[in-house]
């Protein structure tokens, strides 16, 4: 069903509405068909608000069907500060685990997308908003490992809001480090690194790998920079420009390559990696 025809559904008495096929849109607060959002992978159709999504759905709307195998599994974050906010970061650690039923904030593994073997990860913002602490460094830098002896391209999916775990201190910022010297040595050997930025990628992610790609896509829209917009406005006292630290502002500046809507990623993908193996050969 198109678009338009979603648009045109109405009821026209409250009683006729059955339940659980409407949702409402958090940016243009409007009572949006499920089925809508679903077709268009999980963007309102009346503002093109792009929701955040899992891990699972990244793969499964990236790569092939059952290419992916997931490396890098069996690590666990610890607490070696015993780091007591609001919550025990061994509470909090617990309870995303048991919420999401991942280990950590990311997930990495090879897959394809179209014919091309890739290495691909991805994290999720319901595991502490996606924010990368030590696991999540070893995986990522893991994954690049991994691309680098495969000789295959890497593709990483950053959704970051939580930027470096500050819960562990120094060894969430060291993960900083360790992730840009891990794409170091693999651009050396050549590789080829798809970096897809959605809202929000902020803090020590954004620092890193996230800013890292031989190509830079991101959502429409999405939140990307170091601190946020209110930090920088009232450390600088100054108003921002209009659309400040979003995807288009950045496009504009050059900070970016692409801003590339979420139905068109993996046709976008593939158009890259075509490219990439040709000039690979040439």
């Amino acid at each position: 069903m198109a678009w338009d025809s979603f648009k045109r559904i109405r009821f026209r008495k409250k009683k006729e509405m059955p339940g659980g096929l409407w949702m409402r849109c958090p940016d243009c607060e409007k009572s949006v068909y499920k089925k809508a959002v679903e077709e268009l992978l999980q963007v309102c159709p009346e503002c093109d608000y792009h929701f955040e999504i899992t891990v699972g759905q990244r793969i499964e709307q990236l790569l092939e069907p059952g290419s992916f195998e997931e490396v890098a599994t069996g690590l666990r974050a610890t607490d070696p500060l015993g780091f007591v906010a609001v919550k025990a970061y061994a509470d909090r650690l617990e309870a995303a685990r048991k919420a999401t039923g991942l280990e950590d904030a990311c997930v990495v593994g090879t897959g394809r997308v179209g014919e091309h073997k890739v290495v691909f990860g991805a994290s999720d913002s319901r595991f502490l908003r996606g924010s990368m602490g030590s696991v999540v460094g070893e995986k990522f830098a893991r994954a690049v490992e991994l691309a680098t002896d495969l000789r295959v391209p890497f593709i990483f999916v950053s959704g970051s809001g939580g930027g470096a775990r500050m819960d562990e201190g120094v060894l969430s910022l060291m993960q900083m480090a360790k992730t840009s010297a891990a794409l170091a040595r693999y651009d050396e050997a050549g590789g080829f690194y798809v970096s897809i930025l959605t809202n929000p990628t902020m803090g020590g992610c954004m620092a890193s790998f996230a800013a890292l790609g031989d190509v830079t896509l991101a959502e429409p829209r999405a939140l990307l920079g170091f601190a946020g917009p209110g930090v920088i406005k009232n450390t600088i006292r100054a108003d921002l420009p209009k659309g400040f630290q979003r995807s288009e502002f950045l496009l504009e500046h050059g900070f970016l390559d692409m801003v590339v809507r979420r139905v068109d990623q993996k046709q976008t993908l593939l158009k890259l990696l075509d490219h990439c193996r040709i000039a690979a050969v040439a």
